[in-house]
């Protein structure tokens, strides 16, 4: 990324999480699993799960309440709204538009972005950029999803890992040197089988057979997507520092996607960057797919383990396979 044409920055950020907590001691009575097990291999403790009657557009408005609140913007004044998923509330229209009904952004475009679990960093590339070029002021982007409605939840390999949530940031011109840096944006699709959600699509649309065959819900081979995050991460986080100017030494912290803390130490040690500066949230909300990266992000703000001034890396993996980081003084 070539130097914007003004500094874009993250002035709010906001999460919302349901209040129901299913432990793994929850899961042991249905799964045939055990709290050790999915607390050594993924490092999760517990996850979010939304009440039946509550979709993915009902957590991302109350993500991006927070995030305009804490930014003290009236809707009514965003230019867009982007909403990255891969549980949207429906095939069509986009989630994103549901959201700005609700927020009464009157103005406001508003489509989604499916990205997979990097969803919220590509749509922080894409919002820094119409900012950039002049072409809009305030940009909201959110990362929400259900996936507890597309797991099995008799297979242990999946359903241990997931939860629901949202994440929400505005982002509007800033100041220079602050902001976005520089972004990288990959995919390899060559790997898309190791993670999807075969039915439901064009490809293989919804029948009675498919349903019978359990093809409407998420599969995953963990040893790829383990092995691609490691080489994903590492790659695309020293491209994102290279195009800013800046080395590893020069970053205070890291907020990854929230994919298992196996994945996060290891990545970790082959950056040889420590383990203290990697912010993981994984062992209360388990993986949130595309929500995951902006609630770290959001609690790190509040918390203020991420403050003015720091430079902190957004980094994230997943379906398609996709890869991207974010580098921002904030």
């Amino acid at each position: 990324m070539s130097a914007p044409i003004r500094p874009v920055g993250i002035s709010g950020v906001g999460f919302h999480v349901p209040p129901r907590v299913l432990t793994n001691f929850d899961l042991e009575k249905s799964v045939d699993t055990t709290d050790e097990w999915i607390r050594t291999r993924t490092g999760i403790i517990e996850r979010r799960i939304a009440e039946p009657e509550v979709a993915t557009s009902d957590l991302g408005l109350e993500a991006a309440r927070a995030a305009l609140e804490r930014a003290h913007l009236d809707p009514r004044e965003l230019d867009l709204i982007i909403v990255a998923t891969i549980t949207p509330d429906m095939a069509f229209p986009a989630t994103a538009c549901l959201v700005q009904h609700r927020l009464g952004a009157e103005r406001a475009g508003a489509f989604d972005l499916q990205a997979g679990c990097t969803g919220f960093v590509y749509a922080l590339s894409l919002a820094s950029q119409v900012i950039a070029t002049g072409a809009c002021d305030n940009v909201l982007i959110i990362g929400a999803e259900v996936l507890s409605r597309i797991v099995d939840w008799n297979d242990r390999a999946t359903c241990v890992i997931f939860g629901d949530g949202a994440g929400a940031a505005l982002l509007q011109p800033t100041t220079q040197g602050r902001g976005v840096l520089a972004f990288a944006l990959r995919a390899d699709g060559s790997g898309s089988e190791a993670l999807k959600l075969p039915a439901g699509g064009s490809r293989l649309p919804t029948t009675a057979e498919t349903v019978a065959r359990g093809l409407h819900y998420t599969y995953m081979d963990g040893q790829e997507v383990f092995r691609f995050a490691l080489r994903a991460v590492e790659e695309v986080t020293l491209e994102c520092l290279r195009r800013a100017g800046l080395t590893l030494a020069q970053v205070d912290l890291i907020i990854p996607h929230q994919a298992n803390s196996r994945i996060i130490e290891a990545c970790a040690k082959r950056l040889d960057f420590p383990e203290d500066h990697w912010v993981c949230n994984v062992d209360r909300y388990g993986n949130t797919s595309a929500a995951s990266i902006p609630i770290a992000l959001a609690e790190s703000v509040e918390s203020g383990r991420l403050r003015e001034g720091m430079v902190v890396v957004l980094v994230g993996f997943g379906a398609g396979l996709t890869h991207g980081a974010v580098v921002i003084r904030w």
